[in-house]
């Protein structure tokens, strides 16, 4: 992670991901690109507003500037270069085309808490950008992590597969420490989402997810010594780790995705989907290209590591 793209319309909620991300530990030096989404407002040209318009839009270049100047003052002392840029139009598609231009790893933005209308989509510029974005992205929830005094608390959600070997290695290019407690969680589900029946033999299913749940755990292990890893049985993928966010008072749930071609490039896949729009917490939706060294990392880590699950959750 060294190019960062962070968005903020100066809201409490863009400030939250501001926030959190000073406070993402960095082990490079961190090139951070702060856009600020002007609130123009849409009014009919035919109308002679010009020199309200030029009021208003002057008033919104101050205001960006305060904001970027707030954000700065969260990074003072880091090793970070910032910089900043204003855009007008369609939010979303501006900070997916800014992201693109300047090769960005990581967007981040902020995004509303739930709530009491629990299943609703996001419907807003952060689920855009999660969904349309060809980089990883961070849709920061507040958790109430910045007012408490305890330890940083991750999910990685890990299921054996190419997106999901790809998250731990993006997850590992960051030195967490022990102030962060990681738990990293394998669902085993034993039946088909398209026949709504056991299809397989559980204990294979378990075998096979115990043996790569144990090898990814090992992997964070060496960036992050607190790594717990946990089976939990679910019907649904995605559905299990929201239940165990919400459980264990999660902080970020980290997903893995494949980068997005041509073809899937406004698709999520359906648990990622799932847990972007149920889960309490912030989300980090990985879509780590992988050179082909990095892509048998963590399958190289076996069974007979030291860091193993704690036991099957129901």
């Amino acid at each position: 992670m060294r190019r960062v793209l962070l968005a903020t319309d100066g809201s409490s909620f863009a400030e939250e991901a501001a926030w959190f991300l000073a406070h993402v530990p960095h082990s490079e030096k961190l090139h951070l690109t702060v856009m600020t989404a002007l609130q123009m407002p849409l009014i009919n040209r035919r109308y002679p507003v010009h020199g309200l318009m030029s009021a208003f839009a002057d008033r919104e270049r101050e205001f960006a500037e305060k904001t970027f100047a707030s954000i700065a003052e969260m990074f003072e002392g880091a090793d970070v270069v910032l910089d900043s840029v204003c855009v007008e139009g369609h939010a979303s598609s501006q900070i997916i085309q800014a992201a693109r231009e300047r090769n960005v790893d990581l967007i981040v933005v902020g995004a509303q808490g739930h709530s009491e209308v629990r299943r609703m989509l996001l419907g807003s510029t952060s689920d855009e950008v999660a969904t349309r974005a060809e980089c990883s992205v961070l849709v920061v929830r507040p958790t109430g992590i910045r007012n408490a005094d305890r330890p940083l608390r991750i999910a990685v959600g890990f299921q054996d597969s190419v997106p999901s070997r790809a998250a731990v290695e993006e997850f590992c290019e960051t030195t967490w420490g022990i102030r962060t407690d990681v738990h990293v969680v394998t669902i085993a589900s034993y039946i088909s989402a398209f026949l709504n029946e056991i299809v397989v033999d559980p204990t294979l299913v378990k075998d096979a997810a115990t043996k790569a749940l144990n090898g990814a755990a090992v992997r964070l292990h060496e960036v992050a010594p607190h790594t717990i890893a946990h089976l939990v049985e679910s019907d649904h993928i995605g559905e299990g780790l929201v239940k165990f966010a919400e459980r264990n008072q999660t902080d970020i749930m980290v997903v893995g995705e494949s980068p997005h071609g041509v073809l899937n490039h406004v698709l999520l896949g359906s648990v990622t989907r799932y847990v972007l729009r149920h889960a309490p917490c912030s989300v980090w939706i990985a879509r780590n290209v992988l050179t082909t060294d990095a892509t048998h990392t963590t399958a190289q880590h076996d069974i007979h590591a030291d860091a193993a699950p704690e036991g099957v959750e129901s």
